[in-house]
């Protein structure tokens, strides 16, 4: 079975390279069909001299049936982790960022995000990209206003940046603005669920945190989000708020002048998720405290007086 299989790989790579392109596009088909469920298959192929080169030079063809089939290959080959190192190659990298940012159609855009994700969600690989500028790339797609590809884009980039040396890069890039504004868009609740989750990714770190400290009015940003977005959101904002309340009582202070905020926590309390939940309880505790030690001080200062 692997001998017949292996000569019809060879063989759809041939075709696939004729000037022919009714017979590039049904051994790409081909190709596309034997990779898609089998990683044994995958292995065949990737291990096939010369097969990976032909592959990302067939997916920069001006026929968009062409395109999509070998990335779609590329992207099945990706599946297997044995295969992402290899194909994590500088020059395939760069090609992915290109075509992220060049005006393809849609299918072909989230197509090349798949492929960047999952080649990230190797550990080893997730420095290459910082170094190959894809964070900046990912940065400045994500900003372009109704972007088809928005969500595989931030999936990508909530990859990347479990990596703290993309983090640096990704702040450094402007993606602390970035993804607030996709957070107060109307574009979706999973793209700002998304974007609330790399948020605070990046604030588990000074340069993330000091980021969403030069957004103007965060706490009251955030509460927006806990009142009425999905429970990722609510999530992702609770988490970010704890960060904020760890690093300075100012937030604090600016959380017990919003007259809903102790009520909409209250009701996260009850109804949320688990992970909401106990964020809201945390934050709860914190308010109380801040609370308390005001009204304490405030006494202390009329005894003095």
């Amino acid at each position: 079975m692997s001998i017949q299989l292996r000569e019809t790989i060879l063989e759809c790579l041939a075709e696939a390279q004729s000037d022919l392109n009714e017979k590039k596009q049904k051994s790409l088909q081909t190709l596309a069909t034997i990779t898609k469920v089998s990683p044994q298959n995958r292995n065949l192929l990737a291990q096939t001299n010369g097969a990976i080169p032909a592959l990302l030079q067939l997916s920069k063809s001006s026929f968009p049936n062409i395109h999509i089939l070998a990335l779609s290959i590329l992207f099945n080959l990706s599946l297997n982790p044995n295969i992402k190192r290899s194909l994590a190659d500088m020059d395939i990298i760069f090609y992915l960022n290109s075509v992220i940012l060049s005006p393809s159609s849609t299918e072909i855009s989230k197509l090349a995000a798949s492929l960047l994700c999952s080649l990230a969600m190797l550990d080893k690989n997730k420095a290459k990209f910082g170094v190959a500028g894809t964070i900046q790339v990912l940065v400045k797609a994500i900003s372009r206003p109704k972007n088809p590809a928005a969500h595989h884009l931030l999936s990508t980039l909530a990859e990347l940046v479990l990596f703290h040396g993309n983090c640096t890069v990704a702040v450094q890039s402007g993606a602390v603005p970035v993804l607030v504004q996709v957070v107060e868009s109307t574009e979706g609740e999973d793209l700002a669920g998304t974007s609330l989750t790399i948020l605070g990714l990046l604030a588990r770190f000074d340069e993330g945190l000091t980021a969403l400290r030069k957004t103007d009015e965060i706490v009251r940003k955030m509460l927006e989000v806990l009142k009425g977005r999905s429970m990722l959101s609510k999530e992702g904002a609770a988490e970010i708020l704890l960060r904020l309340f760890d690093d300075s009582e100012g937030y604090l202070r600016d959380a017990l002048m919003l007259p809903e905020f102790s009520s909409v926590l209250a009701d996260i309390s009850v109804r949320g998720s688990g992970k909401a939940r106990e964020k809201a309880g945390l934050l709860m505790k914190k308010l109380m405290e801040a609370s308390f030690n005001s009204t304490t001080d405030g006494v202390s200062g009329f005894l003095q007086w």
